[in-house]
């Protein structure tokens, strides 16, 4: 009996690891719609071009950069975004994380990630400037449209060394 018992229990500790890691986490359409969203924002930035970003925004969004408000994303655009990425030589994100949640037409979504920044060789530069580093944490309220397509409300990003 007592082989039994001890052979009875060893069972389900054998098998629930094996379960564990071929369970994937369910992931519902529109939530992959949301990281899509986000995704080719990310994208935008690291190609240093903010061509077709707009429709990712809703026309009265809120960007908040650094304890900055920085207007609607159109302002943000052209009269942030757009000019420092013309400084850059290139944009690189890692340690990229998000959590979304979805709430019928809303989705909020937080993200952490580092970032890379290679800087161009201005005309007072005597070599290349050195690379800026930095951890980053954005948080974004997305809206699904009459069209169905999720849309940035509102985006804050902050970083630090």
């Amino acid at each position: 009996m007592r082989r039994f018992l001890v052979a009875l229990l060893a069972v389900p500790a054998l098998s629930v690891p094996a379960l564990a890691q071929t369970t994937a986490p369910v992931v519902s359409a529109d939530e992959a719609a949301v990281r899509a969203v986000l995704k080719q924002y990310q994208q935008a930035v690291q190609k240093l071009d903010t061509t077709g970003t707009t429709r990712l925004f809703v026309a009265n969004s809120v960007v908040l950069e650094s304890g900055s408000r920085e207007g609607t994303y159109a302002h943000y655009r052209d009269h942030h975004l757009g000019p420092e990425l013309k400084e850059f030589s290139s944009f690189t994100y890692s340690d990229y994380k998000a959590d979304v949640t979805v709430d019928g037409p809303y989705a909020f979504a937080t993200e952490s990630y580092t970032y890379t920044i290679g800087l161009k060789k201005g005309p007072k530069d005597t070599a290349v400037p050195a690379p800026i580093k930095r951890r980053g944490v954005a948080t974004s309220v997305l809206r699904k449209n009459a069209a169905g397509q999720w849309q940035f409300v509102s985006n804050h990003n902050s970083a630090r060394k």
